[in-house]
């Protein structure tokens, strides 16, 4: 839907050309599945796949934000790309929904083009898009400026399309609260963590062992754990090893943060989103709680890393 952006601040003009540079490289990555031929390739090793899905996602987004946004840094996971695609995968309208419903924060009105950094994972959870589990697969594009996250995009190409659907997308905004999904808490009598499914070793496996839940919920994404958190399917999410870069988490911790949960390291301290890329190590919503948990039952405090709501 296309909506004059003239008077709309930076923020909010990204956010609302996200959403439906989402909904296009959702639409691709569908499209790579109905042809049958992935072209999946190791990038580093058997655990760390990309197909075609995951480059053409990337070229889709990086091309449409350079086109809207030319002065704003654009990170995305598969690196640099070929941004000439398409003319159909050049997305340059934005969603009037999103900007007619929401008023800007006061704090996010004057950002500049140099404050900004897009992070962008085109194929959140590629393992489950190659073995079948496509209701874990996102698209995530995240905003940060001076170093916080402060918006996300979380699209789900696979949500619910057996009945018709074309995926889902949310998003959220600090300051504003997060959409396109209905939050549910989590239940009260059952203490539920969800995990990664492909990932697991000894240290992720103490740091559940310390945190002694009712349930553990092993699934891929990092996208989709958080959406588990959101919509109370789980209470925390426990990654207690290395392997989370920062285009996995800057949407996710935005859209988290702007419904009240919190991402944090392992000192309580904000992850920073500036230029430079290195990894997160832990994130949590009581910290304290769940920290002392992991720490006190397996002595990796400097590796663990906890999402809740």
């Amino acid at each position: 839907m296309a909506t004059s952006t003239v008077v709309a601040p930076l923020v909010m003009r990204i956010v609302a050309s996200s959403i439906q540079i989402a909904n296009r490289a959702g639409r691709i990555i569908r499209d790579v599945l109905a042809k049958g031929d992935l072209g999946i390739v190791e990038k580093d090793g058997k655990d760390d796949l990309q197909t075609e899905a995951d480059r053409s996602a990337q070229r889709c987004i990086v091309a449409s934000l350079e086109k809207l946004f030319p002065n704003v840094t654009i990170i995305g996971e598969e690196g640099a790309c070929d941004t000439r695609v398409p003319e159909d995968w050049l997305v340059s309208d934005v969603n009037g929904e999103f900007l007619a419903g929401n008023a800007c924060p006061d704090a996010l009105k004057q950002v500049k083009e140099s404050e900004l950094v897009i992070w962008v994972d085109p194929l959140d959870g590629t393992s489950e898009y190659t073995q079948g589990f496509l209701e874990r697969v996102t698209v995530l594009i995240g905003i940060s400026v001076n170093d916080r996250a402060v918006g996300g995009v979380i699209h789900q190409p696979f949500f619910q399309t057996d009945s018709g659907t074309q995926g889902r997308t949310i998003w959220g905004v600090k300051g504003i609260g997060a959409g396109g999904f209905i939050p549910t808490r989590p239940p009260a009598d059952r203490f539920i963590v969800t995990t990664t499914r492909s990932h697991s070793n000894a240290l992720v496996q103490s740091a559940l062992d310390a945190l002694s839940p009712d349930e553990v919920l092993r699934v891929g994404g990092a996208g989709y754990k958080v959406l588990q958190l959101l919509e109370g399917k789980a209470h925390a999410y426990v990654f207690a090893s290395a392997g989370c870069k920062k285009w996995d988490t800057c949407a996710p911790e935005a859209v988290l943060e702007a419904q009240g949960g919190k991402l944090t390291d392992i000192l309580g301290r904000h992850y920073t989103y500036g230029k430079e890329i290195s990894t997160p190590i832990s994130c949590s919503r009581f910290f304290n709680f769940f920290t002392k948990k992991i720490c006190d039952g397996t002595q990796i405090a400097s590796a663990a890393k906890t999402c809740t709501r």
